[in-house]
């Protein structure tokens, strides 16, 4: 039967090499440019293209067949105007919108898309969603591969090594861990940690069940001084990626801004999503959609922050905590269903974990000991008390617990898993 089932799918497959090989080089294009605006603006302006030598992401399913993130990039033959390549992801800026910050004045972030090397001309679409969940397009340019303005002289180049090889990048989900605050002298404590980190995302199903589906890369690139910034603190150092503790003024939330940076060193290596590990023992950590994930290296709970954060970079999961303090606002609007799959305001709940609960469940489901195993519908999550619902009533996108993603997250997880792998 598996041989049957292989020689069923063999056309298939071989079709989707011949797309890429039809349009595409084994490589990268960098399209870096800058965002800014307001809480109800946002501009886009072209920086620079770059040349990287590795393509990490899949050769099979070129167009992204999930709708979620802020941000949607498509990519078009010129030629014909077909969609070759599309991309969701969500940005430190997109974040940044939803403050009393961004009521006050305006500011730019840095940003970038990649896609496979095109062979020939192309047009580069990035669009925004809108509050009703719509995409509206907001920049538009064609490309030429042989545009000699394409950068092929990176920044920031530094061997990788191997954490875990699971076997061809183009097949792998890649994972490449970038240290930050790690000096030279501390580049062997950077390789136990990427080999300790990896066993923690293993420790956690549905990871644990896929560990043959990932490549896990690090990066040898040390920092001039040790740790990382803390502004309340007074402290300020100088390491690879910039990153800070109290971005939007919280204290845990340990982001950069410095996304060119992070972009130079992640290109070292072939890579699907990006792992910064910070050196400081100070509890912390933050992700963003298909744009990046942090995390401290020395904590007491490390291990349930590594693969927490994960959920949000890698699977679009949402916190489905409600009672710490966030600088957002009205993050989830209540009139529409959050595209997140692990929370729900139940506008359209047939889209998301009915299926799995079963029918004697109220909906909403009581917070009581008789559903404390059930999957349901409870009441808070995405950072409010009411109107936003979880499917359990605790997960690892709700609290300390390792190894403790619900039947939900599992199953978003494990598709995020078989789109990258070709599935």
């Amino acid at each position: 039967m598996k041989k049957l089932l292989f020689f069923l799918f063999l056309p298939v497959l071989m079709f989707a090499q011949s797309e890429f090989n039809k349009y595409f080089l084994d490589k990268t294009l960098r399209f870096d440019y800058i965002h800014a605006g307001s809480k109800t603006e946002d501009f886009y302006y072209f920086n620079s293209l770059i040349e990287e030598p590795f393509w990490g992401g899949p050769v099979k399913n070129l167009i992204d067949p999930f709708n979620f993130g802020k941000y949607k990039a498509e990519v078009f033959d010129k030629e014909s105007g077909k969609l070759i390549y599309s991309k969701h992801y969500s940005t430190l800026f997109s974040e940044w919108q939803t403050t009393n910050e961004a009521l006050l004045y305006s500011k730019s972030f840095e940003e970038s898309v990649t896609m496979p090397f095109p062979k020939k001309t192309v047009t580069l679409t990035i669009s925004s969603r809108q509050k009703d969940q719509s995409f509206v397009k907001k920049f538009t340019v064609d490309i030429n591969p042989e545009d000699y303005f394409i950068k092929k002289d990176r920044d920031k180049v530094y061997p990788n090594f191997k954490v875990v090889n699971g076997g061809d990048p183009s097949e792998k989900v890649d994972i490449v861990l970038i240290p930050e605050g790690y000096t030279e002298k501390e580049m062997d404590q950077f390789k136990k940690d990427c080999n300790r980190f990896a066993q923690y995302l293993f420790n956690s199903s549905p990871y644990k069940e896929n560990k043959s589906s990932f490549n896990i890369w690090g990066i040898e690139a040390p920092s001039r001084h040790s740790g990382t910034d803390i502004p309340a603190e007074k402290i300020y150092v100088n390491t690879q990626a910039g990153s800070t503790f109290y971005t939007f003024n919280e204290e845990r939330y340990l982001m950069t801004e410095e996304y060119k940076a992070v972009r130079d060193l992640a290109a070292n290596a072939p890579y699907d999503q990006i792992y910064i590990l910070v050196n400081t023992d100070k509890y912390g950590g933050g992700a963003i959609y298909n744009y990046y994930a942090t995390c401290v290296n020395f904590n007491i709970h490390s291990e349930y922050v590594f693969v927490h954060e994960f959920g949000h970079a890698f699977a679009f999961l949402a916190d489905e905590y409600y009672t710490s303090s966030t600088a957002y606002n009205d993050f989830y609007p209540k009139q529409y269903e959050p595209l997140e799959p692990n929370i729900t305001t139940l506008v359209d709940f047939e889209s998301k974990w009915k299926d799995l609960i079963k029918e004697d469940t109220p909906i909403p489901t009581p917070a009581t000991k008789e559903f404390e195993k059930r999957l349901g519908v409870f009441e808070g999550g995405g950072y409010v008390e009411k109107g936003v619902y979880r499917p359990k009533q605790d997960c690892s996108m709700k609290s300390i617990s390792v190894d403790d993603y619900c039947t939900v997250c599992k199953r978003a997880i494990q598709r995020m898993i078989d789109y990258y792998t070709g599935k």
